[in-house]
């Protein structure tokens, strides 16, 4: 069964206060850099907030909208997971640094849960077997997938990958 990576794009960027799915990173939106990533590695899926503008920069990608962006991060992990089958890896568009051969060594990893070890924890960019698609479905509210890799840490291979751990939060970020 084919993996299908699910890019988080929901999100409403407060402490940016702007959508930082279009702020440009090297030449081109996060979105479309963080979509282009997974694209290399499997069938994609962008999960957007209700954007007009977002939806334009992503043509040629699949897109769902989260009509639910508000309530936080599990209802576009729900949206993504309920619109595939079989295996997962959950990545987000603010990661600007993850390239699409980590993507691939969360997927070679051959592990329920293969996580991206940063900054002292494991977690996203994830790998997800389908065993855990009715946890990924549970989430609630702004809790992403953290809680579903910690309480199955017997199960979870660790890829070592620091550059996960810089995100695209504020415009000092973007100044680095």
């Amino acid at each position: 069964m084919p993996v299908t990576c699910i890019v988080l794009a929901a999100g409403a960027s407060r402490r940016l206060g702007r959508p930082k799915q279009l702020v440009h990173f090297e030449g081109e939106p996060l979105v479309v850099r963080a979509s282009r990533t997974a694209a290399r590695v499997s069938q994609t899926i962008v999960v957007i907030p209700p954007d007009a503008a977002i939806r334009q920069a992503l043509q040629g990608f699949a897109v769902i909208e989260n009509k639910d962006a508000s309530e936080g991060m599990a209802s576009s992990i729900r949206c993504g997971v309920e619109a595939t089958s079989g295996d997962v890896i959950i990545t987000l568009c603010d990661q600007p640094l993850v390239t699409s051969e980590h993507l691939r060594a969360l997927i070679e990893a051959h592990a329920p849960i293969a996580a991206s070890g940063y900054n002292g924890i494991s977690g996203v960019p994830a790998f997800f077997a389908a065993k855990f698609r009715d946890e990924l479905v549970a989430l609630r509210g702004d809790a992403g997938a953290q809680g579903i890799i910690n309480a199955h840490r017997d199960q979870v291979v660790t890829i070592p990958f620091e550059a996960a751990g810089f995100d695209v939060d504020t415009d000092a970020a973007l100044s680095l």
